[in-house]
């Protein structure tokens, strides 16, 4: 079974407190709302203190347009890229020594925040020297389930092809979509919780000839599951101005009722229970998003501490987010034999799980 053997992460140059976050959204809405002070303990109650975007906090206050917010997504796409995928590619802590870009055979690109052709990674292409040949696979539109969804992509991948070498990059700036003038909820819970974010992992068959230092995860399955007619849960409207936010509240209740049966079904195929999961690696998605899934799973609070953790110092990042998270659990060095279990959610509504092994 193909393996996970590096993973990095890049933080984008503008770091923003949540306090921040909160003065910009005042001085945006106040006029159009009369309990906006009640409105923003959303803020509060999100168990946020710092996320990074890729432009300086005034920009988001002042008009922009479609044309405008797209090229500053290809822009920054392609400069954070380049540093995550060089990154990955050293492995420091991972790798026994770094390989070479020549050695990778395909790139998958994760994004759903903006939109390029040439797709962004045909640009990186550009920038670092990878053979001509290599793999070009680009997945738009699977927003918070398309970190996991790249990893399960890869692994099908490498099991086609034992020897291979293949890269997940996975890169939003999701505050590159703020809509100013969007005063609906989703907008308000939006800006809450999104921020921008890029990480990069290495996914190699059993027979590729890289090497590393220590346990890494081996993907023993994957799965994916559609719930019909919930087109309207998450996603974009787009409109002239851009991206504008779908976020419905019934999130946390959609989770809590749908996802431990998809979850304990896919242990059951494989001959395991919840208990038999040591490494619980979480998508993010938001504090009431972490408790539905404790809830659903029944799980204590601290198979989500890292989850949390991640949240708090980042914020939702939508597709990279759950790899920050699975950096820090590979950083952490769980034993051999011990299992994980990756999980994401995404429009569609959709979910991706990996069933994970420290081999």
């Amino acid at each position: 079974m193909p393996k996970i053997l590096s993973v990095s992460t890049f933080k984008p140059p503008h770091e923003v407190k949540q306090q921040q976050a909160v003065e910009l959204t005042r001085s945006l809405f106040s006029e159009k709302y009369n309990d906006i002070e009640r409105l923003l303990k959303v803020f509060q109650n999100g168990d946020i203190e710092t996320r990074n975007v890729c432009m300086p906090l005034e920009w988001y206050g002042k008009e922009h347009d479609f044309e405008e917010r797209n090229n500053l997504y290809i822009q920054h796409t392609i400069d954070f890229g380049v540093q995550a995928v060089l990154s990955c590619l050293q492995g420091e802590g991972m790798l026994d020594e770094p390989i070479e870009p020549s050695m990778i055979d395909a790139i998958y690109f994760i994004s759903s925040s903006g939109i390029s052709t040439p797709s962004i990674e045909a640009r990186i292409m550009n920038r670092i020297p990878f053979r001509d040949s290599t793999k070009r696979v680009p997945i738009w539109g699977l927003g918070c389930a398309g970190g996991a969804t790249g990893i399960s992509r890869a692994y099908e991948y490498c099991l086609a092809f034992p020897e291979a070498n293949v890269l997940v990059l996975s890169a939003e700036l999701c505050s590159l979509t703020f809509q100013k003038d969007d005063y609906s909820k989703s907008n308000l819970v939006g800006v809450s919780l999104f921020s921008d974010g890029i990480a990069c992992a290495l996914v190699s068959g059993d027979k590729s000839s890289v090497k590393v230092k220590k346990a890494m995860p081996r993907v023993i399955a994957t799965t994916s599951k559609l719930m019909p007619d919930s087109e309207n849960v998450m996603g974009w409207d787009v409109k002239n101005a851009g991206l504008y936010v779908v976020f419905s509240k019934s999130i946390p209740a959609v989770i809590t009722n749908w996802l431990g049966p998809f979850v304990h079904e896919f242990l059951s195929e494989h001959g395991l229970t919840k208990d038999d999961i040591t490494h619980f690696v979480a998508h993010p998605g938001g504090k009431k998003i972490l408790e539905a899934y404790e809830t659903a799973l029944g799980f204590d609070q601290n198979k989500t501490d890292i989850s949390r953790d991640v949240l708090r110092h980042n914020g939702n990042m939508s597709s990279p987010t759950i790899l920050y998270v699975l950096e820090k659990f590979m950083k952490s060095e769980p034993a051999a034999g011990e299992y994980g279990l990756m999980a994401a959610l995404g429009p569609g509504f959709c979910g991706e799980l990996l069933l994970l092994k420290w081999e």
